[in-house]
């Protein structure tokens, strides 16, 4: 990756993403989001406080999905620009400006949802019974009905959403707007640095004095902006300790999992085996890193290097689709043809630019195709990412093709095993086409250090953090950024043990991710490859077929995750997928200190 970063505007088209499959224009677009407010005035007149047949009920819900599909349209459209340049200033107004109009939109079609779930028993089934496709909205129904508040309460509540979101933008404009990272200094030479060059750049650099130099200077500027980003993020949970309470939880944790409908205990269970059970094979893997890398210690900042960063693979965005061609083959023709479609259809923005957000992300709407944001700096770790972001592209697709849009979406405890499992399927191709053991030492560590180091311990250690920092609003107390730096390096210091020396910074880890924002979204991850490594283990042992997978891929919310899960002959009621996937990793840390000893 160029560590100089060109402006959006220098960039080719060909790298950038070409939202003209949801508004042919801008004139179309702001046509668009000029008529929505009318269509839904036009929606409340003609059903506000008349869902009383179920002819009637079942018309409403068909016109209500098509305000939301456009709606979801505009969002994407409007929204999508700013994450690849937050310094267009023309892009944030017209972000904010869509937010504005959609959470108007939101407000004035909330009586819909309220007068779902104030009608009886009895309408509700026969609903199902006209359109059986609408049982799932039904079951959200039924649930909800039991939160519910007054009508003009819910009103407002949808009126607020762009203030109830103003925590995570505060957040994302203080780390990546407002900091200047500067420059730092190794050996008389300057190297420029940003939030986005140190996430995707100097972490992984392969000179421990640059990786360590970059942190330093990187932990210095961010703690900068800890009160700001700690008082933003205290305002988020108070909101959500709020809604849960008016809505009638006990605790917080029931209001944020009722949605994904899962139990607490499948919540606690994830994080609680993965922090006693998978620390001990990490800190294994670690150490071997270490050895391997003669370092005098291992560092926090050391924690992402390579093992062998010698053994390059290069991929171009060219080759990117032969890899597509050939991993993703077990899921079969048609899947592939639907994700090649991406290169000549541009849903990816390849682009590395000023301003562009960190990580990478997939943005599904419903009826139109996937847009994936990554920076493809060329390496396979990208590839990776890439695949990543096509397996929710996959599900995404799959879902709305087989759903109506008021159970498209799948519970959010499932959403990252599509994904997951197509960084599997890379791993498996890579390795079987490892003709050496360097190559296949490579391919696995590849599989530890990318795959599952960001899903089962980085944002498992979030997920562990964050559940501190929620039972401590849960039981009425407040925190500032030294308290929240405490309960992070507690986490770390309890996962790591001794294999990891973590110097001053580490305990800042809270100020690095936007997924706090995102209520308890972090451990899913590690939820999703749980589910992901079993299936993939099932398959390739032939335990199960690959139909399977592809039936759960196309479920949307059609069932909760516990009975959807079966579809693709995963248990997650039972400890042994967690156990099995754990096994998996201890046996492939083991078989890649295996190679190492072959290859010395």
């Amino acid at each position: 990756m160029s560590e100089e970063m060109k402006k959006r505007a220098d960039i080719a088209e060909e790298l950038k993403w070409d939202l003209s499959a949801i508004f042919p224009s801008q004139e179309a677009f702001e046509k668009a989001l000029k008529a929505l407010p009318e269509e839904v005035d036009a929606f409340a007149n003609k059903y506000d406080g008349n869902l009383t047949d179920v002819t009637t009920v079942v018309e409403g819900v068909k016109d209500y999905e098509e305000i939301f599909a456009k709606a979801s349209h505009l969002g994407q459209y409007g929204r999508l620009p700013v994450s690849v340049d937050i310094t267009d200033s023309e892009a944030q107004q017209q972000a904010r400006h869509t937010s504005n109009v959609l959470a108007g939109v939101s407000a004035k079609m909330s009586f819909f949802q309220s007068q779902m779930e104030d009608l009886d028993e009895g309408t509700l089934n026969a609903v199902v019974d006209i359109e059986p496709v609408y049982a799932a909205y039904i079951r959200k129904i039924k649930k909800s009905k039991l939160a519910k508040l007054d009508p003009k309460v819910e009103e407002a509540l949808a009126q607020l959403s762009p203030v109830f979101e103003a925590p995570a933008e505060i957040f994302e404009q203080a780390r990546s707007a407002d900091a200047d990272y500067g420059t730092f200094e190794v050996e008389g030479k300057e190297y420029p640095l940003s939030f986005v060059l140190y996430e995707e750049v100097y972490m992984y650099s392969d000179d421990p004095k640059i990786r360590r130099a970059a942190y330093d200077k990187f932990s210095e500027v961010l703690g900068q902006y800890k009160n700001v980003v700690a008082t933003g993020y205290y305002t988020q949970l108070q909101s959500e300790k709020t809604l849960a309470t008016m809505r009638g939880y006990d605790s917080i944790f029931d209001y944020l999992l009722e949605d994904q409908e899962v139990t607490q205990d499948l919540y606690h269970r994830q994080i609680d085996m993965i922090m006693n059970d998978f620390a001990p094979v990490m800190r294994k893997f670690i150490t071997h890193l270490k050895e391997v890398h003669g370092l005098d210690k291992m560092t926090y900042a050391d924690l992402k290097v390579d093992l062998d960063p010698d053994y390059t693979t290069p991929v171009s965005i060219e080759e990117s689709k032969d890899l597509v061609k050939e991993a993703m083959a077990p899921l079969g023709e048609d899947y592939v043809n639907m994700i090649l479609r991406a290169y000549p259809e541009r849903w990816v923005d390849f682009a590395q630019n000023h301003g562009k957000r960190s990580g990478a992300f997939c943005s599904t709407t419903y009826g139109k195709h996937p847009y994936v944001m990554v920076s493809y700096t060329g390496e396979l770790t990208d590839a990776y990412t890439l695949f990543h972001e096509f397996g929710h592209a996959g599900q995404g697709i799959l879902s709305n093709e087989n759903n109506p849009l008021t159970s498209a979406r799948p519970s959010l405890y499932l959403i990252e095993g599509p994904s997951t499992f197509n960084e599997l399927l890379l791993t498996d191709y890579l390795k079987d086409k490892a003709d050496d053991p360097r190559m296949e030492r490579n391919v696995l560590s590849k599989m530890i250090s990318k795959t599952y180091f960001h899903n089962f311990v980085t944002h498992l250690l979030e997920a562990a953090y964050q559940r501190e920092v929620y039972r401590l609003i849960d039981e009425g107390k407040s925190f500032d950024a030294n308290k929240l730096s405490e309960l992070k390096r507690n986490v770390l210091e309890e996962f790591w043990g001794d294999s990891v020396e973590l110097e001053p910074g580490a305990e800042l880890t809270w100020m690095r991710q936007i997924h706090y924002y995102m209520g308890l979204y972090p451990y899913t991850y590690s939820a999703g490859l749980t589910i992901a490594t079993q299936a993939f283990l099932k398959i390739k042992s032939g335990e199960e077929s690959v139909d399977g997978w592809l039936d759960f891929l196309a479920l949307g919310g059609q069932k909760v995750p516990a009975e959807a899960t079966k579809v693709a002959g995963v248990d997650i009621t039972t400890d042994q997928p967690l156990t099995d996937t754990i096994k998996y990793l201890d046996e492939s840390v083991d078989r890649i200190i295996e190679l190492t000893s072959q290859l010395s």
